[in-house]
């Protein structure tokens, strides 16, 4: 901590400069764009999402099938190696 605390005391202007100017970035980088505050996820257009449907209820049904088929194509493999 002491070798932290005396090298900044040997800084030079321009060290301090730089280091006030790269402060000064960080804080604007840090401040919300306000143009995006109305839009959450910052998409301008979603008519990309025009003809999609929402997932059903019976998605894990489908889920359990190819997991099933993926199980079933292993023991066949397994099978047939032995």
């Amino acid at each position: 901590m002491a070798m932290f605390l005396r090298q900044d005391d040997n800084r030079t202007e321009l060290q301090k400069r730089l280091a006030q100017e790269l402060t000064d970035k960080s804080k604007l980088k840090d401040k919300p764009d306000l143009s995006d505050a109305k839009r959450p996820d910052g998409v301008d257009d979603s008519a990309y999402m025009k003809d999609y449907k929402q997932t059903t209820s019976l998605a894990w049904v489908w889920i359990l099938i190819v997991v099933a088929v993926v199980a079933l194509m292993i023991w066949l493999l397994i099978k047939t190696t032995v």
